[in-house]
């Protein structure tokens, strides 16, 4: 097997296992009435507290295009609120409503599980080499 072999093969079993992760989690989210983004979105508030909208997107990985729309769906729902910075008016923070807190401390247990569920199959030394080797490799695709 060549080297572009390999690497083609190790490409397509990242993207299918990438695919079968994502879809596994995407079952127990939408039962919530929430999309992947939407819960990205409410999970970040839920552990890192308020946000400044302009941060939001790039730490859950969507377009700064798109950031104002899943914030105006998530209050639309009341699940989460938009915060004006007392110190800069160009800033806007988005919190976590109480009926927000509420929902992800309820649905998040369940995708805690999901997650501990899917990666069991590793020893804790092999999770942590997987997380090295995909740090790397996603660095590395960065630079390209």
């Amino acid at each position: 097997m060549s080297e572009f072999d390999k690497q083609l093969k190790a490409f397509t079993v990242l993207h299918r296992a990438t695919t079968a992760v994502h879809e596994a989690t995407k079952k127990d989210i939408q039962q919530s009435d929430l999309n992947l983004t939407e819960f990205a979105v409410m999970e970040l508030l839920y552990h890192k507290g308020d946000q400044p909208i302009q941060v939001i997107g790039k730490k859950v990985l969507i377009a700064s295009s798109s950031i104002t729309y899943v914030v105006d769906k998530l209050e639309k729902k009341n699940l989460i609120k938009r915060v004006a910075c007392p110190t800069d008016r160009r800033v806007t923070f988005v919190s976590l409503t109480d009926e927000g807190s509420a929902m992800i401390e309820s649905i998040f247990p369940t995708h805690e599980k999901k997650i501990a569920a899917i990666f069991d199959v590793l020893s804790e030394e092999e999770l942590l080499a997987l997380t090295d080797y995909l740090k790397r490799v996603g660095h590395h695709a960065n630079t390209l």
